[in-house]
């Protein structure tokens, strides 16, 4: 009792094992449960273009930081003849291009490859007073006045920073302002400058507040222009705001590329400088995208994984790992179905070789050399032969049989039985020496029930080892030979009816 309750408890260790590092696979890393799946990753390039005075240039782009909810992949820089230099500026990353002598139009890229990753890291948020303006800002007057008149206005009808910033948005929106919103109307000429102004209001008002740069993801889209927006630092942390719209929260497909206000582009040594972004999307598959990632954030189950070793390996472990699958469907007709074949394991091995042949030609093939191996096994009967060297002419045979096969389908254009090498030779003839004995000893009839058992279940096998979602599940997830190796246990515990036994013994339950 105590021996079956400890094989009760590894079975339910192994199976929950096993499936729980695939669904931390799947959820956690992002790997594919089914073949095929693909993620959108976008391609984001700066184009940089300003005029070169004729002596040295220098060109700082700020770049996008690493966030909560989106991954970069990777970046790249194209400027020909300029040196090109990484650095951080107060928790801001900032590229440098730099050239000793420039002159005419001047054309810079960058490029950055991103995509939508709900399981990434989250990103650190700076402290409220490290880009937030900490001394209030005084417009010229009458602006002032009318700044501070809005202000105590808005508070009024407002109860927290979210609220408030809300309001003061909506007042600038309405079709008949007021007159104090009306006249702070004229110092707004463009988006930059209207958040610039909700900018200064808001830090009157005593409200931590930033500014914050970004594009919409669009597939297609190009030279389109950076977006300022409004962060204001509420009760729940930073909540994003449309200056021209007034909604609140991060917008759908928005791809935060600077925090604060710092300027996006600085040149020296040039003139009419401008910056503006293309983007386009692309699928690539999900089970790439995920090992790149996990590599990349080394991710120990991926470290020490096939992943790590040289594609040759991999391609090796790719049947390998499919060989369990066959052990389980040899147990299930085995022990459950009652099927007899010809050897324990045999007819994994064979599936295995049907995974090169296909399985129609390999039956042939299988049926062909061991139909002429056991004839030419009655021959060597007579000879009175021992053992090893029997099998050992057994195994020259169907070397011969094989050689014949190839040579004769050859000329013959038959190229599918050219794949007759990719059965295991020792196993054939050991096939053959069994069956021959079981002839002499049983008759031609269990012959023929174990090589039928044995064809059905290698078949059977094949079939599951070929299919594409179970090839998959096997390479990418490893760890579910953890539960088959629970469910091997399982039927190794097994000690009622085999299904064909329930015939045998049909009158007796009549009775």
């Amino acid at each position: 009792m105590k021996g079956r309750f400890q094989l009760s408890l590894a079975v339910v260790l192994l199976v929950a094992l096993g499936l729980g590092l695939t669904l931390y696979k799947h959820f956690a890393l992002g790997f594919p449960l089914l073949r095929g799946e693909t993620n959108t990753i976008w391609s984001i390039e700066a184009e940089v273009d300003f005029t070169a005075d004729g002596g040295p240039a220098k060109a700082t782009l700020t770049l996008p930081d690493h966030q909560s909810d989106v991954r970069i992949l990777d970046e790249s820089f194209a400027s020909p003849g300029y040196g090109i230099n990484q650095f951080d500026d107060n928790g801001q990353r900032r590229a440098e291009w730099s050239i000793r002598e420039a002159k005419g139009r001047q054309t810079l890229y960058y490029k950055v490859n991103l995509y939508p990753d709900s399981v990434a890291a989250p990103d650190e948020e700076p402290p409220v007073e490290s880009d937030t303006l900490t001394v209030k800002p005084r417009l010229p007057e009458p602006y002032q006045t009318a700044a501070e008149s809005l202000i105590e206005s808005v508070t009024e009808r407002s109860a927290d920073a979210r609220s408030f910033t809300g309001t003061l948005i909506n007042e600038f929106l309405q079709q008949s302002p007021g007159q104090n919103t009306n006249m702070l109307l004229g110092m707004v000429s463009d988006r930059e400058s209207r958040t610039r102004l909700l900018i200064d209001l808001l830090t009157m008002a005593d409200i931590p507040v930033r500014m914050v740069r970004g594009l919409y993801l669009e597939d297609g889209r190009r030279r389109q222009p950076m977006l300022d927006m409004l962060e204001v630092y509420t009760s729940d942390g930073w909540l994003m705001f449309d200056p021209v719209t007034g909604e609140s929260g991060n917008p759908a497909n928005f791809f935060l590329w600077q925090r604060g206000g710092k300027s996006l582009l600085d040149v020296m040594g040039g003139t009419n400088s401008r910056v503006s972004f293309s983007m386009i999307s692309q699928a690539v598959p999900a089970r790439e995208l995920a090992i790149q990632n996990s590599q990349a954030d080394e991710v120990a189950l991926v470290d020490f994984s096939i992943y790590a070793l040289p594609l040759e390996v991999q391609n090796a472990f790719k049947s390998i790992l499919l060989i369990p699958i066959g052990t389980l469907v040899v147990l299930f007709m085995r022990i459950i179905v009652g099927l007899r074949t010809s050897g324990t394991f045999m007819p994994v091995l064979i599936s295995v070789a049907f995974l090169e042949t296909q399985l129609l030609p390999g039956l042939t093939i299988f049926i062909t050399i061991v139909s002429i191996g056991l004839w030419m096994r009655s021959i060597l009967s007579q000879l009175n032969m021992l053992l090893v060297a029997r099998l050992a002419a057994v195994m020259i045979v169907v070397i011969g049989i094989m050689g014949a096969m190839s040579i004769l389908s050859w000329k013959l254009g038959i190229t599918q039985a050219l794949t007759v090498t990719f059965f295991p030779m020792i196993i054939l003839a050991w096939t053959i020496e069994r069956m021959s004995i079981l002839w002499e000893e049983e008759g031609p009839r269990d012959v023929l029930i174990e090589g039928f058992g044995s064809l059905l279940v290698a078949s059977i096998s094949y079939l599951l080892m070929s299919n594409p979602t179970v090839e998959h599940l096997t390479f990418n997830f490893p760890e579910l030979l953890f539960a088959v190796l629970g469910v091997t246990l399982m039927l190794g515990q097994y000690t009622g009816y085999r299904l064909l036994e329930l015939r045998r013994f049909k009158p007796l339950a009549q009775e």
